[in-house]
C-alpha cells in the first residue's frame, strides 16, 4: 500500500493506461512486489525434483506410459509455453506422442489455432496432440463418478484414461474458490456441463465463504476440491506470478500439499488490509490477457467491492477486446433484466444456466454500488449491461467528487486489479 504523488500505470490490455492523480487523496493498492526467479527453468527443475509429499516427476511416470497434461485457456496468464518445454526435457524418457495436452476451457468457448500456438509454442502444436475440452459435449468424456455434493461428475476421457495425469495451473486469490491452482484445472476445467451447474449453484455462489483468500469452509473450493479428486492427478506444478508476469515461485508434488503452500505464499504477497471502506475505488483487471471481456472484469470489479462504501461508486478499466465476449450466456443475462435486482432474483428462482455464476457476482455488487467502465465495449451495450460507460477514468474521479462535493475525498486505486485483494481490518 503507498500513496500516489503523481501518476500511475493502470494494468489495461497489452499496454497499460496512464492515470494522472495529481491533487488526489489516493491510496495505491498493489501486491507486495516480489521479483521474478532469476532463472526459471532451474526453478521449475528443482521444484519437480524435490516435490511436496510426491516422489519426484520423473520418477513417477515410466517409459510407455500415457500422460495427461491439463493446461489453462488462453483468458489465463499462465506462461505454458515457457513451462511445456521444461517439462519434456525433465521428462526425456517420455516421447511426443505419449503425451496428451487439455485445455481446460470449463464453460469457455475452444481455442483456435493461433491461440494455441501463443498459449504452448508452434512447436509443440505441430509435435504433441492438444485438445479443446468441451463441456457441452458428453461424448468426449466418461463418468468420473458421484460428488459427495449430491451430482455425477464427467471428466474429459483423455486425462481420465491416461496412465498419469499432470496439472498445470498458476495461484491467486479467486473470488469464489478462495485461490485459483489445485484441482480447479480439473473441476470445473474439464467437466461436463451439467456438474459444472450444480457446482456454480445460486447458494453456493452466494455463500459468505465463497470468496476471495478463504480455503476452509468454503463451499466453492470445497466441490472443486471433491470433483478433482474422483480421479486424482499424479502431479501438479503451479505457478506463482507478479504483475511483470513473471514467476515468484514453483509449488509442485501432489495436489493438496502443492496447492495448500502455494496458497500461503500468494495470500503474503496479495492481500491487502484497508482501515476503512472508501467512496470510489478505480480497479483493472490485471491487463491482457485477464481483460479479454467483461466475463472475466467481474473479478477486478468484485475486488474492489470489497472496500467500496455502500453507494459507492467502482471504476474499472478493463479493455474487453473480445466483448462480453459474444458466446456463451453471460451476455444474455445481463441484457436480459430491467434491473440487477430483478436479474439477482431471476436467478435465484430459476433454472440453471451457463455463465449465471459471473451475472450473479456482477448483480450481486450492482445492488450495493455503483459501476463506471472505461472499455473498448459500445457505450449502449454497457448500459444494458447496467453499467455506466465512461470516456477518461481521470475525468470520471473528478465528476464523481464534484457530485460529492468533495474534490479531496478518499479514493483507492488497485492498478493490478485483482492481483491484490484488499480486505476491511
Amino acid at each position: 500500500m503507498s500513496r500516489s504523488s503523481t501518476s500511475v500505470l493502470l494494468q489495461y490490455g497489452r499496454q497499460g493506461l496512464g492515470l494522472d492523480t495529481q491533487g488526489l487523496n489516493a491510496t495505491i493498492l498493489r501486491p507486495r512486489y516480489t521479483s521474478g526467479l532469476r532463472d526459471e527453468h532451474a526453478g521449475l527443475v528443482r521444484a519437480v525434483r524435490q516435490p511436496y509429499a510426491s516422489r519426484p516427476l520423473k520418477d513417477l511416470i515410466r517409459p510407455g506410459e500415457t500422460v495427461a497434461i491439463v493446461i489453462p485457456d488462453i483468458t489465463r496468464a499462465l506462461p505454458t509455453h515457457r513451462l511445456l518445454p521444461w517439462l519434456f526435457g525433465e521428462l526425456r524418457h517420455i516421447p511426443p506422442q505419449d503425451y496428451t495436452i487439455i485445455v481446460g476451457t470449463g464453460t469457455h468457448r475452444a481455442n483456435t489455432e493461433a491461440e494455441l500456438i501463443r498459449m504452448v509454442g508452434r512447436d509443440v502444436v505441430r509435435s504433441v496432440r492438444i485438445i479443446n475440452h468441451d463441456a457441452r459435449d458428453r461424448s468426449t468424456m466418461v463418468r468420473a463418478g458421484r460428488s459427495p455434493f449430491g451430482y455425477d461428475v464427467y471428466l474429459n476421457a483423455a486425462y481420465v484414461q491416461a496412465d498419469r495425469r499432470i496439472l498445470l495451473g498458476f495461484i491467486e486469490p479467486h473470488f469464489m474458490a478462495g485461490f485459483s491452482g489445485g484441482y480447479k484445472a480439473v473441476f470445473p476445467g474439464i467437466a461436463d456441463m451439467d456438474a459444472i451447474l450444480c457446482y456454480h449453484g445460486y447458494d453456493t455462489i452466494a455463500h459468505p465463504q465463497s470468496t476471495w483468500g478463504i480455503l476452509e469452509d468454503n463451499p466453492t473450493q470445497a466441490q472443486v476440491r471433491a470433483g478433482g479428486a474422483l480421479v486424482p492427478a499424479d502431479f501438479l506444478i503451479n505457478v506463482t506470478l507478479n504483475d511483470d508476469q513473471a514467476i515468484t515461485g514453483f509449488f509442485c508434488g501432489a495436489v493438496m500439499e502443492a496447492h495448500l503452500a502455494g496458497c500461503a505464499y500468494s495470500k503474503q504477497c496479495a492481500m491487502a488490509q484497508v482501515d476503512a471502506p472508501f467512496p470510489l475505488v478505480v480497479t483493472t483487471n490485471s491487463g491482457y490477457p485477464l481483460d479479454l471481456n467483461l466475463y472475466q472484469s467481474v473479478k477486478g470489479i468484485c475486488a474492489a467491492a470489497a472496500i467500496t462504501l455502500p453507494g459507492g461508486l467502482i471504476v474499472a478499466a478493463a479493455e474487453c477486446g473480445h466483448g462480453f465476449p459474444d458466446h456463451g450466456a453471460f451476455k444474455r443475462q445481463l441484457f436480459r433484466y430491467s434491473s440487477p435486482a430483478a436479474g439477482g432474483r431471476a436467478i435465484r428462482h430459476s433454472a440453471a444456466e451457463a455463465d449465471q455464476w459471473q451475472s450473479q457476482k456482477l448483480f450481486q455488487v450492482l445492488e450495493r454500488c455503483r459501476v463506471q467502465l472505461f472499455s473498448t465495449l459500445p457505450p449502449e451495450a454497457v448500459r444494458r449491461a447496467h453499467l455506466e460507460p465512461v470516456r477518461d477514468v481521470r475525468e470520471a474521479i473528478d465528476r464523481e467528487f464534484r457530485r460529492l462535493g468533495n474534490r479531496d475525498g478518499r479514493v483507492a486505486i488497485m492498478p493490478e486489479g485483482p492481483l491484490t485483494i484488499p480486505f476491511l481490518a
